[in-house]
């Protein structure tokens, strides 16, 4: 771990996603091109949950986070939630083909391949034991207008950690939270 994670009432750290999107134009049987985006782009004026898991195919991320989300998109739009993104440590192919086989129509899969928005929200952690490298540790937030208004850490906080807890920033936990206080 690098930095201290950033706490309710911060800023999202300002950074640039390198993001991939679909150019016909490109041609051939990837038409991709790059694209820059910046977190002011994503949660400037905007109501966000954005939740990062350690990465893309894993277990619990395939089997339950990223659906979890999918599954009650519309529940946290009724909400006034602008939109939901999946933030993993992963680069941008591999996040367009994971949401390709998991049908994800409605979350918006957010690559943060180096890792910088990640180690800039403290939550960069080494999962060695595991053969992943650095990752984010399994958290989610609900950002107004650029501040972390809610974030919701699972415990164990740690390098290495032996297991991989998820109680606290599953969608139903998050969801529930944001209909007591934003209605």
């Amino acid at each position: 771990m690098t930095h201290e994670p950033l706490h309710e009432g911060d800023r999202v750290p300002d950074i640039v996603f390198k993001t991939r999107v679909r150019d016909e134009s490109v041609g051939g049987e990837n038409p991709y091109r790059w694209q820059d985006v910046t977190t002011s782009e994503i949660f400037a004026g905007r109501k966000i949950v954005a939740f990062s898991l350690p990465g893309a195919f894993t277990p619990t991320c395939s089997s339950t986070h990223l659906p979890g989300y999918e599954a009650v998109y519309d529940d946290f739009k009724s909400l006034g939630i602008d939109d939901i993104y999946c933030i993993a440590v992963n680069d941008a192919y591999v996040m367009k083909q994971w949401a390709d086989k998991q049908g994800v129509k409605k979350v918006k899969m957010l690559p943060d391949g180096n890792g910088h928005f990640t180690k800039a929200m403290g939550m960069l952690v080494k999962k060695e034991n595991l053969g992943f490298g650095q990752r984010s540790w399994r958290y989610a937030m609900y950002v107004d207008d650029s501040v972390i208004k809610k974030l919701f850490v699972e415990l164990g906080f740690s390098d290495n950690c032996p297991d991989d807890p998820f109680e606290v920033s599953d969608a139903s936990t998050v969801l529930s939270c944001l209909k007591e206080n934003l209605q």
